[in-house]
């Protein structure tokens, strides 16, 4: 049986489906009051626990074999965040305790390509250290150091991989991630505002089979990048427009206005409840360096990312039939 944490996520509840697919047992840590809609009907062992409580933690690794350790918080708000470090950072920390006493022979970590050092210039690949010091958010900070934590527990004897996926795409998408939510827009003919800028996407179901792969193929102490393809946010908007056939109003925001606008928008963010797009955070990303190389994990894993119209053509299909 694999303990799968953050199972109700994007990338959490394909990769149950992938491994129920494949024949596996899988047990699901979820946080109290979660929703479970992303895994409801699946054929699951369910365990109810938050991976800040290790009594929970030791707990549900009783009887598995190995473990996919994904949950956590993404945050692309500006400043200091100590919840977003306590539940990324101190969460793995339970996590890497309880299954090295444990004696679980397998745990997966999905990390992030934010975690790595930006590199301006060139391919970013596997070589590129983590950065603890990252000044771009408290997120990439706290994956780095989580990383760290796990490639520690690693030369301590746990057989534990990383995983490094880029921006997730795909199907499946329950809760509307910030792309997943521009995708959805677009789909159906709401007015898109967008700046200019590209980014690597990779299909989430790439990024669970990746996961997998890293679990069969992994080396221990390894780090593996799940990248897909570079694209413009223009490239994926008319892409949608051509899938579905439906014009819609888009707009272009000058990069300078939209950054100066990103200086407010964070305290509207929060006073709204609403998914952060235009950040200061997220206009970075999207003029940072995003030649990123999965070569590694091609090699290693057999790692092979589809198309990404494939990917945003699914995606536009998915979200509009669950309108149905």
């Amino acid at each position: 049986m694999w303990l799968v944490t953050g199972a109700t996520g994007h990338v959490g509840n394909v990769l149950v489906r992938k491994l129920l697919e494949r024949g596996e047992k899988v047990r699901a840590l979820i946080l109290p009051g979660e929703s479970r809609e992303s895994i409801s009907g699946l054929n699951i062992e369910a365990f109810e626990g938050d991976i800040l409580n290790l009594d929970a933690v030791f707990e549900s690794m009783r009887g598995v074999r190995g473990i996919f350790h994904l949950a956590g918080v993404i945050s692309i708000m500006p400043g200091a965040n100590p919840f977003v470090r306590k539940v990324n950072v101190d969460g793995t920390k339970n996590i890497l305790q309880a299954a090295l006493k444990s004696g679980i022979r397998k745990l997966i970590y999905t990390s992030s390509i934010h975690a790595i050092q930006r590199v301006e210039n060139g391919v970013i690949n596997e070589t590129v250290p983590y950065d603890m010091d990252n000044p771009y958010g408290a997120y990439d900070r706290s994956k780095a150091e989580a990383t760290l934590d796990v490639l520690h527990a690693a030369h301590s004897g746990l057989e534990a991989v990383v995983a490094c996926p880029t921006g997730v795409i795909g199907p499946y998408d329950f809760r509307g991630s910030m792309m997943g939510a521009v995708i959805h827009d677009a789909a159906t003919a709401r007015p898109t505002l967008y700046v200019d800028g590209a980014y690597d996407f990779v299909d989430v179901r790439d990024v669970a089979d990746g996961l997998i792969a890293a679990a069969e193929n992994g080396k221990r102490g390894e780090s593996y990048i799940l990248s897909g393809q570079k694209i413009t946010v223009r490239y994926m908007l008319e892409t949608v427009r051509e899938i579905t056939g439906r014009n819609f109003f888009q707009m272009k925001i000058p990069f300078d206005l939209a950054k100066f606008a990103s200086l407010f928008t964070p305290m509207y963010y929060q006073l709204s409840n609403t998914t952060p797009r235009f950040t200061p955070y997220s206009l970075e990303v999207l003029q940072s360096n995003s030649n990123i190389s999965h070569a590694k994990a091609t090699h290693e894993l057999g790692y092979s990312p589809r198309s990404l119209y494939e990917s945003i053509k699914d995606t536009v299909k998915w979200f509009l039939e669950r309108r149905k």
